[in-house]
């Protein structure tokens, strides 16, 4: 009679195999304990990103009604120039270009650029003092 495989025995391997076993990967590092004050240094980088991000928002959105031509009457229009001139940080007549309607993307978009580099550079500095 041919010769018959015996059925499986407790502790058996059940896959023939003649590859190389391979080796277990190393254990992922612990993160570290969130204490309280990586939680306070991780709002405040988030909070310094997000006044950033919201005057770099409020300049380009002055830009963009300038293009526009929206109704300087408009209430949004007002409340948006008013924000925009606050923020613009000395840069909306740095530059004067030809067609005066580009004098604004021009001057306080390079002003939205410098919110968000300082921003997040503010932002980088802030978790890097986390311990």
């Amino acid at each position: 009679m041919p010769d018959t495989p015996e059925p499986p025995q407790a502790g058996d391997r059940l896959v023939a195999s003649t590859a190389p076993t391979r080796p277990h990967r190393p254990a992922r590092p612990a993160r570290p304990a969130v204490t309280p004050w990586r939680r306070a240094v991780a709002v405040t980088a988030a909070l310094v990103r997000l006044a950033s991000r919201v005057a770099a928002l409020s300049l380009v959105l002055y830009a963009l009604f300038t293009v526009l031509r929206a109704n300087p009457a408009n209430v949004w229009y007002r409340f948006v120039a008013a924000l925009a001139d606050r923020l613009s940080l000395g840069l909306a007549n740095l530059f004067e270009p030809a067609d005066p309607r580009w004098t604004a993307p021009v001057n306080y978009g390079l002003a939205a650029l410098v919110w968000l580099v300082a921003g997040s550079a503010l932002a980088s500095l802030i978790r890097r003092a986390a311990p």
